[in-house]
This record gives C-alpha cells, sequence and structure tokens, in this order.
C-alpha cells in the first residue's frame, strides 16, 4: 500500500498536489485530523486500498500535536508511509495569499508574515522527518504536477491513468457541451441518402461497407489514428487525466456512430481505457 501524507506550509500547494495524485487514481482525503490518522490507515488496509493521500497541515488546530504520536503508531503498525512535505519563501507565500484573497489559518489578528513564520517553527519538526521536501517557490501548478510526476513516474501508468470518452453526436441537436476535442465527419459519404440505409445506423454492416468501400474513409482514419496517437501523451504531460472527444455528423445516426466505434477499437487494442456513448443515435 502506498501511503501518502502530504503536509508544509499554508500556500504551499498541498491543495494542488492531492488533487494530482486524486487524478492519478490515489484515495485523497483534505484536512484529516491528526487524531484520525491511526484508525484511517487501518481501515484503508482492511479494504485493501492501493494508494491513498492524506493532507494534514496546521488546520487541525490542537490536534495538530497528536500528530507524532500518531506517526509513532503506524510504526509500530507495520503501515508504511511517506511524508511528502512542501514549502516556499515567504515572499511566494505572500503573494499567493493576495492573489486569492484568503486568510492564513494561523493569521487571526497578526500580519500575514508573523503567521507564515510562526508556522515554519511549528512545522520544523515535522519537516526534519520528511521523505521529500519540494520547494514550489519557482514553480507553478503545472511545474508542481511534474515534479510529482517525475518523482513517482506516473509516466508509466499513461494508458491507465488517462480515461477515454468518446461521443458520437448529431450537429443539429447541439455539440456537447464537455468534449476537448471535437471532429466533424460531414465529409464522408453519406448514407442517409441511400434509400435501403437511411432508416439503419452506423452499428449496422451494411452502413459499415458503404462508409469504409470510399478512398477517402481509408485516408481519413490513417491520419486520425496517427494524429489521437500523437496527442494522447502529450495531454499525460500536461496532468490531464480525462479526456473527450465528441465526433459529429448531421444527424448523429451514420457517419459519427461508425468513426466512434472505429476510434473506440484503435484505442481498446493501444490498451487505453475507453467509454464510447451514442448520443443522438436513436433521435
Amino acid at each position: 500500500m502506498s501511503f501518502l501524507i502530504i503536509t508544509g506550509l499554508s500556500g504551499a500547494g498541498k491543495s494542488t498536489a492531492l488533487n494530482f495524485l486524486e487524478d492519478k487514481g490515489y484515495f485523497c482525503v483534505d484536512n484529516l485530523p491528526p487524531v484520525l490518522l491511526d484508525k484511517f490507515a487501518e481501515l484503508c488496509a482492511r479494504s485493501d486500498m492501493q494508494r491513498i493521500a492524506v493532507v494534514i497541515d496546521i488546520r487541525g488546530g490542537k490536534f495538530f500535536d497528536d500528530f507524532f504520536q500518531q506517526l509513532t503508531i503506524l510504526k509500530k503498525n507495520g503501515i508504511n508511509y511517506e511524508i511528502i512535505f512542501l514549502e516556499a519563501s515567504d515572499r511566494t507565500i505572500i503573494s499567493r495569499y493576495k492573489e486569492t484573497r484568503r486568510r492564513h489559518p494561523l493569521a487571526e489578528e497578526g500580519r500575514i508574515l508573523e503567521a507564515i513564520q510562526k508556522e515554519r517553527e511549528l512545522l520544523e519538526e515535522l519537516k526534519g522527518q520528511a521523505g521529500r521536501i519540494i520547494d514550489t517557490s519557482h514553480i507553478d501548478v503545472k511545474g508542481l504536477k511534474q515534479e510529482l510526476q517525475d518523482l513517482y513516474d506516473f509516466q508509466r501508468d499513461e494508458k491507465k491513468n488517462l480515461s477515454i470518452d468518446i461521443t458520437s453526436f448529431g450537429f443539429k441537436y447541439g455539440i456537447p457541451l464537455d468534449a476537448d476535442i471535437v471532429l466533424d465527419v460531414r465529409f464522408l459519404p453519406n448514407p442517409y441518402y441511400v434509400d435501403f440505409l437511411k432508416e439503419k445506423t452506423g452499428r449496422e454492416q451494411d452502413v459499415i461497407d458503404y462508409i469504409e468501400k470510399w478512398p477517402i474513409t481509408e485516408e481519413f482514419f490513417q491520419r486520425l489514428f496517427s494524429f489521437i496517437e500523437f496527442l494522447l501523451p502529450e495531454y499525460h504531460k500536461e496532468g490531464k487525466s480525462h479526456l473527450g472527444i465528441a465526433i459529429g455528423c448531421t444527424g448523429g445516426q451514420h457517419r459519427s456512430v461508425f468513426t466512434v466505434d472505429k476510434l473506440k477499437d484503435f484505442l481498446e487494442k493501444k490498451e487505453f481505457l475507453v467509454r464510447s456513448e451514442h448520443r443522438d443515435i436513436d433521435k
């Protein structure tokens, strides 16, 4: 079981790190009270969870004092954990708080700089126990995600960590709002204008045979497969965990359906996680 404890300075990027790990398949909990850490870890172990990540920091208030005792209990119970400590310079943290206009958890009536310095003192011992310390002073959200990507070698799980939804649709009914990529296949020969194919769909063999017999269809799929195969690793490098591809024709019954099924078959052979939907096939 991979059990990651994310902690560090407020404003250093703990939420970004947690969101990234969640996208990579970790079960994530933010602001877990330290007093519950051993019980939570025990429950995860009994549930056979393989990837766990929790954020614990000074938001826990007085409960934060229980943190070190809980770490001792984890070791005693044979729970292997790793602490990731995120930090940043005073200037960087102040700048981030000004951008978000949020209040530092220790800055009740005092200045934010005093709160940051107090937090550093409270976390100094914990920082010494961290397995990894990441300074986010000079990296943005994308940079932090890449840092975690490199540290934990998520690249090897690329095909498992990128889920792909492919949807066929008819332009007359509107483009799906959640699509990342929209393809228009209305240039392909249209079975709608063939009398005995008009009432059929792109999943039926007569329609498939009709669309496939044209030279433009073969050339299109060669280019499409090459294009998609090039794009997917690039999306993954950007930290994207889900990709929506919408493929449209006029009514969403023939050409788009045919194309979605062909693309899904191609991606499944490449061992990607793919789900397909034919939104307008019955309209």
